[in-house]
């Protein structure tokens, strides 16, 4: 992403050259030569870095009474100021109004790259710091498995993260709409770009396009930027975006496809350069049925549609995914690597996972309060750690009862059990659970219809669709 660069100075051959020396470094420069010009050109997009000389004729403003009012209205914008005529009490003066350096005229051209390059710099680990914080909870920066639903899902952010389409993520609550989106910016050409995140839920229709659009500065107080000018050459998503009220809906859908708006207060036109991501655990088509969701707002934005699938969907997953997690929470928290032994790897497969992916990266955290000194994991912890849905065969609530039954009847209900955890651990995969258990697949087949297995088997499956 090429840093964009405003210069503003009084003489037209020194913008000239200072945007020449810049372009050919690969930023973007504007140029502005007096204040007016210089607040016009903020006001269309906020500039990386603003390059301003102290004396300005023909201004209404000096630098150091603009380097004030930028401050005001984005106390983040990195400043540096420049002078033919500058003394050290004004380079501190300067300093002291939150510039991030002053050179003096004439420059260097390696002094000036060099400071430029560390303000740009010192911005961009500023801008990463907060997104670190921001997404200190996304611990998946891969897409993990080799299921075919997660093939076929990494095959396509493969083919898609290059390009500039936009992407309609779809999936239910918690099965990673959100990491697989950061994953596909990750992988663009814009991944240098920032990749800010909106979620539209619970927010009212104000605060969204406030949050959205921005809002001039308003009695004394700072310019607000929203995620739209935020995002510009990087990548915006709306998460849960079915959410968003409707008349909001139709505003970003004239973003979507005129590229610019303004500022809540103001009628200055800012453009932008956004790549528009879009999640949702809804159907959209229901919703535009309902008139809830605007049908051109789809349509713009469901360009690719990538449906994210739920982690009992791609079962087989789990072992490796659980893994993965372990050792990077293991490595986020200082502490030697542990193992899931595979009795816990099993219960992690039986398990349904109502709250998919979120819900496993919360019970692998509750794994790590209680790891044992050994340092594996057995699968009376998982049960622990999933609490009053472990599935009953692991957590052996009914050895009692089976205590009181004759042989032959204990024996068919542990029998009943053991092969009803492997079919749902294995999806009802038969072959795979006759290899797993041991047995011949026809023998198998007779077992199961013995034991009235296979009918449990489609009920659970039907219910889990």
């Amino acid at each position: 992403m090429a840093h964009e660069i405003l210069i503003v100075d009084d003489e037209d051959d020194i913008r000239q050259l200072i945007a020449g020396i810049l372009e050919d470094e690969g930023y973007e420069t504007r140029q502005a030569g007096n204040s007016a010009d210089a607040f016009a050109a903020i006001a269309a997009r906020q500039p990386s870095l603003v390059i301003l000389d102290v004396w300005l004729r023909d201004s209404e403003h000096d630098g150091l009474q603009m380097l004030e009012i930028i401050r005001r209205d984005n106390p983040t914008q990195q400043v540096v100021m420049i002078s033919g005529h500058g003394t050290v009490d004004m380079a501190v003066s300067a300093t002291k109004m939150g510039a991030y350096d002053f050179i003096s005229k004439p420059f260097k051209t390696d002094v000036l790259l060099h400071t430029i390059g560390r303000a740009v710099e010192e911005a961009r680990l500023r801008r990463e710091n907060v997104e670190l914080q921001e997404r200190a909870v996304d611990r998946v920066d891969d897409i993990v498995g080799n299921s075919p639903a997660i093939t076929q899902l990494r095959q396509t952010i493969d083919k898609v993260a290059p390009t500039d389409s936009r992407v309609l993520f779809t999936g239910p609550p918690g099965s990673g709409k959100g990491i697989i989106a950061r994953i596909l910016h990750s992988r663009s050409a814009r991944k240098d770009g920032r990749f800010v995140i909106l979620n539209c839920a619970g927010l009212q229709p104000g605060s969204l396009e406030t949050a959205l659009f921005g809002a001039e500065p308003e009695d004394g107080g700072p310019r607000r930027i929203g995620v739209l000018e935020e995002a510009h050459a990087g990548t915006l998503l709306l998460d849960e975006v079915a959410d968003m009220p409707l008349e909001t809906q139709g505003k970003i859908a004239r973003v979507l496809q005129q590229k610019h708006f303004a500022r809540l207060g103001g009628d200055t036109e800012v453009e932008v350069d956004v790549r528009v991501l879009a999640s949702t655990n809804r159907d959209l088509r229901e919703e535009i049925e309902a008139g809830r969701f605007r049908e051109d707002l789809f349509y713009r934005l469901n360009v690719v549609p990538v449906s994210v699938p739920a982690l009992q969907a791609r079962r087989q997953d789990i072992p490796e995914l659980a893994q993965h997690l372990l050792e990077r929470l293991c490595r986020a928290k200082g502490r030697s690597a542990s193992v899931l032994a595979n009795d816990a790897l099993a219960a992690l497969q039986a398990y349904d996972w109502p709250g998919n992916v979120w819900e496993l990266i919360n019970v692998i955290e509750r794994l790590l309060l209680n790891l044992p000194a050994s340092g594996e994991i057995r699968s009376d912890a998982v049960s622990a750690a999933i609490g009053q849905g472990a599935p009953d065969v692991m957590r052996w609530d009914k050895a009692p009862d089976m205590m009181n039954q004759p042989l032959r009847d204990a024996r068919e209900a542990f029998e009943r059990e053991y092969l009803l955890f492997h079919l749902t651990r294995f999806s009802g995969n038969i072959s795979r659970t006759a290899e797993f258990v041991g047995m011949d697949r026809a023998a198998l087949h007779r077992k199961l219809k013995l034991l009235g297995i296979q009918n449990a088997v489609r009920t659970r499956k039907v219910n889990a669709s």
